[in-house]
């Protein structure tokens, strides 16, 4: 492991311990066993080496990943697949969204707007998904950007409600179960 990824480590598990505004460069590079002024060669600030973070290790490189064998798929499948790989690394990332949600309103206004843009970028990349079916003609009519919220809310909303607001109701369910059921919803809206 390189130096930039012992930084992007040690930031990615005191971001997720402390938070933002808790986790100080110094305690990151002295996690990651380098000195502070390292940390700032490979990251000229928190804000940009908290945006390397969010960008490398969440479900944004792996849904670009995904897309291309998504497009060999039956949109179904390719759904369920989708899903269930949104849920995985929330789950890994349960701490880090946890603290993320508790702090955002006391974040400077640069980390809200790195989170915003990353989020923006999530539903902009599988709004091409949406939208290449469409002009395939295998989907109706409708915004893929907002196709794209409403399928990742859907799922989120799960998520939160089973990992971090602790609903006895919701974590009893089956996961499987679920992502079929809101598949199943959001297949009906969107085909043609």
């Amino acid at each position: 492991m390189d130096t930039r990824e012992k930084i992007m480590d040690a930031a990615l598990m005191l971001f997720s311990k402390k938070g933002y505004i808790g986790a100080t460069t110094r305690e990151i590079a002295g996690n990651a066993g380098v000195a502070e002024v390292t940390l700032f060669r490979h990251f000229s600030s928190k804000e940009k080496l908290f945006e390397e973070v969010i960008n490398t290790y969440s479900f944004l490189p792996a849904l670009k990943g995904l897309l291309p064998s998504l497009k060999n798929m039956d949109y179904t499948d390719a759904l369920s697949e989708l899903a269930g790989r949104f849920l995985e690394r929330l789950s890994e990332r349960k701490e880090l969204i946890r603290i993320m949600h508790a702090e955002i309103h006391i974040y400077p206004a640069k980390v809200r707007e790195i989170y915003h843009n990353f989020i923006d970028e999530l539903f902009r990349t599988l709004a091409s998904y949406f939208r290449e079916l469409q002009l395939k003609k295998v989907l109706r009519d409708f915004s893929p950007e907002i196709g794209a919220g409403a399928f990742l809310g859907m799922f989120f909303s799960y998520f939160n409600s089973k990992e971090l607001l602790l609903r006895k109701d919701i974590a009893a369910m089956d996961s499987a179960a679920v992502i079929n059921e809101f598949v199943n919803i959001f297949t009906r809206g969107t085909l043609k």
